[in-house]
């Protein structure tokens, strides 16, 4: 294992590709030092810890929300940017056809999507700074302009950086800057672990048990999302001239989550309204309607579950086009033995995706209230795993692995995953 995973700085270029990422991360660890100016911190960290409501966002940026610097809004406009492009690409013709165009085509939605990452930027630079004026030393008009505009430069230069990881470094860039953030957050949740102990507030056997619970989670996670159903396709033979093509049988691998990490992010994103809503105003009903959307009580946890299983459908059924992958298959003489290509196939496709489909759900919702479960089982508070960090931390390591290992296997040198 050692003298395979040598034969990685053995290849120039893989080398210096794992060398220029490594440099990005630490110019983004650096830029999450780097504070707005006309910020009091003090006052910052008493909002953060009076609540869990930017927790998650804190989480992803590295702790640079916390401590409001330039990389304060960490990559998120630009995700949500790229999840409404790819929404609207089912329902405006020209997003449609330009994902089919190939790499030029890529090359429109990317610059789309680079602008609207700057609008959607601006405005959550806005929001942020008006609802955390509380923290700015002087809170008129100009401060919350020039605070919004560093935001935004933060997170565009952090896009920057992102794509320049993708072009001349390994694995995808933006993928890369939020694992970075989750896992640059795991010495300060081992401080923690280590005061609870210190303290007396947890025992060894608490530690012991949410060590175990972790680690089981990490290995069920790598089976869920390395799990696949193979469908088998066989091709009919084909004579053209003196060639005979097809003739062959292969198979449609279809992931059981599919949707990925993106139904937890919309069902975040949906329960965070009551919970800011409910921060900022002042009313008593609508305190009241916040307070049972407040994370880790009973309505949170059930309202989350249900929109978790309803946006993995919708989200599958948006991005996984049954009927388009039946017409290409009876298209290039593909059909699954014991069904009738084109509607038949559809539909058979269609009830084995309803089918794995569930089991995505089911699992993402697991997943996804695994921090509630793991502080009352353990008795350890304040420290945030399981949910979306798990899924992108276990899926942004394998992605990057294999791509490590398509490199390393290329040059006949002996790979590192078994």
């Amino acid at each position: 294992m050692i003298s395979a995973l040598g034969n990685i700085f053995k290849i120039p270029e893989l080398r210096q590709k794992i060398i220029f990422t490594l440099i990005m991360f630490a110019v983004f660890r650096l830029g999450t030092h780097i504070p707005v100016p006309g910020v009091n911190p003090d006052t910052l960290e008493h909002l953060f810890n009076s609540g869990n409501l930017f927790g998650l966002l804190d989480l992803f940026s590295g702790g640079a929300l916390s401590k409001f610097s330039i990389f304060a809004m960490s990559i998120t406009p630009y995700i949500n940017a790229s999840i409404i492009m790819q929404l609207l690409a089912v329902v405006i013709p020209t997003l449609e056809d330009w994902s089919k165009e190939g790499e030029e085509g890529q090359k429109k939605t990317t610059k789309v999507t680079r602008y609207l990452t700057v609008v959607l930027a601006f405005l959550q630079a806005i929001g942020m700074s008006i609802g955390l004026k509380a923290a700015i030393i002087n809170p008129n008009p100009i401060s919350i302009l020039i605070i919004a505009i560093t935001l935004t430069a933060g997170t565009v230069f952090l896009m920057w950086v992102g794509e320049q990881i993708t072009a001349n470094g390994i694995g995808n860039g933006i993928s890369l800057i939020i694992f970075a953030g989750i896992v640059a957050a795991l010495p300060r949740s081992l401080g923690t672990m280590y005061k609870y102990l210190q303290a007396g507030t947890i025992n060894y056997f608490n530690v012991v048990l949410f060590i175990i619970i972790a680690l089981a989670m990490v290995v069920f996670v790598i089976a869920i999302q390395e799990g696949q159903r193979r469908v088998p396709i066989s091709y009919t033979k084909r004579v053209v001239g003196n060639r005979t093509y097809g003739g062959r049988s292969s198979y449609i691998p279809l992931k059981v989550n599919q949707a990925g990490v993106i139904p937890i992010i919309f069902a975040s994103s949906l329960l965070m309204f009551p919970a800011t809503i409910g921060q900022f105003v002042s009313v008593g009903w609508v305190k009241t309607i916040a307070s049972y959307f407040q994370w880790g009580t009973l309505t949170h946890a059930i309202t989350y579950t249900l929109l978790i299983i309803f946006f993995t459908y919708f989200y599958t059924a948006v991005t996984f086009k049954i009927p388009d992958l039946a017409d290409n298959l009876k298209k290039y003489g593909g059909f699954v033995p014991g069904i009738r290509p084109g509607q038949d196939t559809a539909a058979y496709f269609d009830k084995i995706m309803t089918r794995i489909t569930l089991a995505g759900a089911v699992f993402l919702a697991f997943i996804a209230i695994l921090p509630m479960a793991i502080g009352h089982a353990t008795q350890i508070q304040g420290i945030y795993f399981g949910g979306t960090a798990l899924l992108i931390v276990v899926g942004v390591a394998l992605d990057t692995m294999k791509q490590i290992e398509s490199m390393v296997v290329m040059r006949h040198y002996e790979g590192f995953i078994k």
